[in-house]
C-alpha cells in the first residue's frame, strides 16, 4: 500500500473501511474454489478479502493490480 499514489490509497481504503457496513457490496465476487474470499474492485486495483459471517469478521487479506492480484 505504502508504494501506492496517495489518491489510489485513500480510495482503497476507504473502499475496505466501507466492508465494516456492508461485506458483500455491488459489484462483489465470491472467489471460485475458495471457501470465505470476495473481491472488490477499486479502480484498476482489486482487494481481495475474507468473510467470517459466525464471527461478523472481515479481513483484507491482499490489495493489488488488477494484472497481480491473484499471483501467489
Amino acid at each position: 500500500m505504502r508504494k501506492l499514489p496517495s489518491a489510489v490509497r485513500e480510495r482503497i481504503l476507504s473502499a475496505a473501511a466501507d466492508l465494516a457496513t456492508d461485506p458483500r457490496p455491488q459489484g462483489s465476487r465470491k472467489l471460485v474454489g475458495e471457501t470465505t474470499a470476495w473481491r472488490i474492485h477499486v479502480g484498476e486495483y482489486r482487494v481481495i478479502y475474507d468473510i467470517v459471517d459466525k464471527t461478523l469478521t472481515v479481513t483484507v487479506v491482499r490489495t493489488a493490480h488488477r494484472r497481480e492480484a491473484y499471483d501467489r
